[in-house]
């Protein structure tokens, strides 16, 4: 489901997760993306992927929270790797962070409590800041 996702996201722009300039519901490029893409197989096959990629954008199974929740996850671990990475580029706060990746709760609340963790924690080590506008 996740690299379904990403596929399409590739074809369609993915878009930075804190952008405040554009808006986040790309879905009616992202099913145009999904639908080229998944179109030059056999149609049962791409009509299977497309249901897929709307089970990860509805986000409500199981299947797709978690999804979901990975998606969120992983970038947080490249700035908590990369010394803030995007964090400090665009000097994006504490405060939206957590706003951001909290839909990881929905997923898996042993995987947001890890995640908040490592949140707060990036506070400490002084790669992210709290309170202070982002781009």
């Amino acid at each position: 489901m996740l690299l379904i996702h990403d596929l399409v996201e590739i074809d369609a722009g993915d878009i930075f997760l804190y952008d405040t300039s554009v808006s986040h519901t790309n879905t009616e490029a992202e099913l145009s993306a999904a639908k080229r893409i998944f179109g030059l197989l056999p149609s049962e096959q791409a009509d299977e992927l497309i249901l897929i990629w709307k089970e990860f954008e509805t986000g409500e199974t199981a299947e797709s929270e978690f999804a979901r929740a990975m998606d969120r996850f992983e970038p947080l671990l490249q700035n908590k790797s990369n010394n803030g990475g995007t964090w400090k580029e665009f000097n994006i706060p504490y405060e939206k962070v957590i706003e951001k990746k909290s839909i990881i709760n929905e997923g898996s609340q042993v995987l947001w409590n890890y995640a908040k963790n490592l949140i707060d924690n990036s506070v400490e080590e002084g790669i992210l800041q709290k309170g202070h506008d982002t781009i």
